[in-house]
């Protein structure tokens, strides 16, 4: 049966007058629902959710709200408002008109790009897909399905290029982001993070806001491209991930209020013993969930990265707005490094850490997140300070992959390591300590004993709204 587009799959990409991409979208759609069925939200597929949709690109369609059961979303393919005139705004290629087909030279590339990001998308849904069983509210429970069902209209988003822009090879392609699985041995996603497990909603709340903060980065990086279409996608898609990370930092700072609560009514007493969650435990949250994304950006030297930038694919996090030449032939950027058994500040030609530059950024925005946790324990008149670890700390990809280094930035021997990590990273106990406390909560107005109630509800409801309705 032909998809009705206008209702269907709300877009303003003109799909009914493609008839190529509507034979291609047709012929894909089952498939994507055949992977929602099997490794989206496990449970509620049947429930009726208060879910934000976009059916438009402006201001006011792209946040209608309203109950529908997730199998039924209007998953639409959306590009922001195109730029009249807009120029390529870096690289080799700065100055000239952006392009409205792929450029043959940097097909390859172009390509590689949009699988990678298209592959996080259904990667982060198939590691939260058991969470639902858990939830510690009805108003959880529905950001969880919100944050899915908005990965998965990325993933649309990423599959639509594919489709509309690289004929045979695209749709292979898209085919090949249904068929990997998060940590599947044999076929796993693409980026470590995205094979990593999502046991409980605290990794949930941490995942939202470091992992998908790297998202923000990634997505503002490819808004700058040259390739109009992706930066158009991107620039749509940056105004749904702001609501993921708000997730994850109110998630964490509700976790921080209640213990600081339980701080104060059990004063002397380990809040554990009162069902909560410990500082020192959240910090070895932090201390993991960060490192973890802070891989994500690669390597500090990049060729990739470097010929990215050169074409004009990817740029810099905001590069409009920066004030060099754009072309980095001449500029150098100080990059940490490990010298011996000493970690040193060193100069790189800018063009060569590309990577490091968007970390950069990544770190200071991350830090702030951190700021305001620790504004809600100096008001409890608690002495205590959550930190992000040195960006050394228990990495896997880069210079530092290498050598062990302590959370306060100093090279370390690998007994030293060993023997601190059960002081630095949740132990298993600690993780099934974690676990034991997800006990789901169905009751509207009621939440876990472990983190506080939100400020306020979605979408100006109150905080006794039916956010999911659990039926008998």
């Amino acid at each position: 049966m032909a998809i009705n587009y206008s209702e269907r799959i709300p877009n303003n990409v003109n799909l009914a007058d493609n008839r190529r991409l509507q034979r291609a979208l047709e012929d894909w759609q089952p498939r994507f629902l055949n992977w929602w069925r099997e490794m989206g939200p496990e449970g509620f597929q049947s429930r009726d959710i208060y879910l934000r949709t976009a059916i438009s690109a402006d201001a006011e369609g792209w946040a209608s709200f309203g109950y529908v059961k997730m199998p039924d979303y209007r998953w639409g393919i959306f590009l922001a408002e195109r730029e009249p005139d807009r120029q390529i705004a870096f690289g080799d290629h700065v100055g000239e008109p952006v392009w409205q087909e792929v450029p043959g030279e940097h097909r390859g590339m172009l390509r590689r790009l949009i699988v990678t990001q298209g592959d996080t998308e259904p990667a982060s849904v198939e590691q939260q897909r058991h969470l639902g069983a858990t939830a510690p509210s009805l108003y959880d429970l529905r950001n969880l399905f919100q944050v899915n069902v908005e990965e998965a209209r990325h993933l649309w988003a990423m599959v639509y290029l594919l489709h509309a822009y690289f004929g045979r090879d695209g749709r292979e392609e898209a085919d090949a982001l249904l068929e990997r699985r998060s940590g599947n041995s044999d076929h796993p996603r693409i980026l470590g993070a995205f094979n990593e497990k999502t046991p409980d909603w605290l990794s949930f709340f941490m995942f939202t806001y470091f992992t998908d903060r790297d998202g923000k980065y990634q997505l503002a990086s490819l808004a700058e491209s040259g390739f109009d279409p992706l930066a158009r996608t991107c620039r749509f898609m940056l105004t749904e991930e702001a609501h993921h990370m708000f997730v994850g930092e109110t998630g964490v700072g509700r976790v921080v209020a209640r213990t600081c609560e339980l701080m104060k009514q059990y004063p002397g007493a380990k809040v554990e013993e009162y069902g909560g969650i410990g500082l020192e435990l959240l910090q070895k949250y932090i201390n993991f969930h960060y490192s973890v994304s802070l891989d994500l950006f690669g390597s500090e030297i990049s060729t990739n990265a470097a010929n990215y930038f050169t074409a004009g694919l990817k740029g810099r996090f905001r590069e409009s707005d920066r004030s060099d030449d754009h072309r980095l032939t001449t500029q150098h950027h100080k990059i940490a490094h490990c010298v011996g058994s000493r970690i040193v500040e060193e100069e790189q030609p800018s063009l060569k850490v590309i990577n490091e530059i968007l970390r950069d950024d990544y770190v200071g925005d991350s830090a702030r997140g951190v700021l305001r946790w620790n504004k809600i324990i100096e008001n409890a008149g608690i002495d205590f300070e959550l930190k992000l670890p040195h960006r050394g700390f228990n990495r896997r990809i880069g210079d530092f992959a290498s050598v062990k280094v302590s959370p306060e930035g100093a090279i370390i021997s690998e007994d030293e390591w060993n023997s601190h990590l059960k002081d630095w990273l949740p132990t298993d106990s600690e993780r099934a300590y974690v676990g034991s406390l997800m006990k789901t909560e169905t009751e509207p107005g009621k939440y876990a004993g472990w983190l506080a109630a939100p400020a306020r509800g979605i979408n100006h409801q109150p905080l006794d709204f039916p956010y999911v309705k659990m039926g008998e």
